[in-house]
């Protein structure tokens, strides 16, 4: 059995900013999401740079027995996990009572239930190669979210179930990682319905930037990465702010945004 580099949601932004770097370092990649043609693409640029030719899973994460397909396309040509990336995610802008329903139900099911069947359904393998698990959380894990209440919610689980994840599996060898990324200019700001300039250049950082970050702090077993000083200080002071007076403050800007 080969041993490989899952990376959920590899067909833009972040995903695809991954798979560049673990393809740089070696690692032989399976890709997967939804746009097989925009895998497809992704496998030939990374070839192109005389990488191996990553295999392309277009798969619809939102299926309730995905970590059970996944696994028997893998051992079907011979191939085992030995890194998953999670980073596979959507977010919606709006209230949500005012937001549909059935896709605030889609986003957790995407951001925190996948993410957690892939996180577990591999443990066996990880353990014996001594391989690790890279889910891409954010900084509004660390918030509160009027105007954005499901997303926000799902991240802090990524968060919380990542750390737990890295203490519980550190004794038998399994690296655990939770990248935190600030505001990053992708397809993810489109499809949340934010405006491009909706966050200061202070926080903002390139999706090439935090990948290597996100891989770098994997490999050396981190709990937690959060790229850019802009974002490290927001973290650091939702912790020390107390709850109501950030819920007061987000809730205005949130507002001003509205507008």
């Amino acid at each position: 059995m080969r041993p490989v580099t899952l990376i959920t949601g590899a067909s833009a932004g972040i995903g695809a900013a991954l798979a560049h770097v673990f393809a740089a370092h070696g690692h032989e990649l399976v890709l997967i999401a939804r746009r097989a043609q925009r895998l497809v693409e992704l496998a030939k640029a990374i070839a192109a740079k005389g990488r191996q030719t990553p295999i392309v899973l277009p798969i619809d994460l939102a299926q309730p027995d995905i970590a059970e397909r996944i696994q028997r396309e893998l051992t079907a040509s011979d191939l085992e996990p030995e890194i998953v990336v999670n980073n596979a995610g959507f977010g919606l802008v709006g209230a949500a009572a005012s937001l549909d329903r059935a896709e605030q139900l889609a986003m957790i099911d995407l951001n925190a239930r996948a993410l957690t069947d892939l996180s577990l359904a591999f443990v066996g393998i990880l353990e014996r190669r001594r391989g690790g698990i890279l889910n891409v959380a954010s900084v509004a894990g660390f918030l509160p979210g009027p105007g954005m209440a499901v997303y926000h919610a799902t991240k802090a689980y990524v968060l919380s179930f990542s750390e737990a994840l890295h203490c519980g599996l550190a004794a038998r060898g399994v690296r655990v990682t939770a990248l935190c990324p600030g505001p990053v200019p992708t397809e993810f700001q489109e499809r949340a319905g934010l405006p491009g300039d909706s966050y200061p250049s202070l926080l903002t950082e390139s999706a090439e930037d935090l990948a290597e970050q996100g891989y770098r702090a994997l490999k050396e077993g981190q709990r937690m990465v959060v790229p850019g000083f802009g974002n490290k200080a927001v973290t650091t002071l939702a912790r020390l702010v107390p709850r109501g007076v950030l819920l007061a403050a987000l809730q205005r800007r949130n507002r001003r945004r509205s507008r």
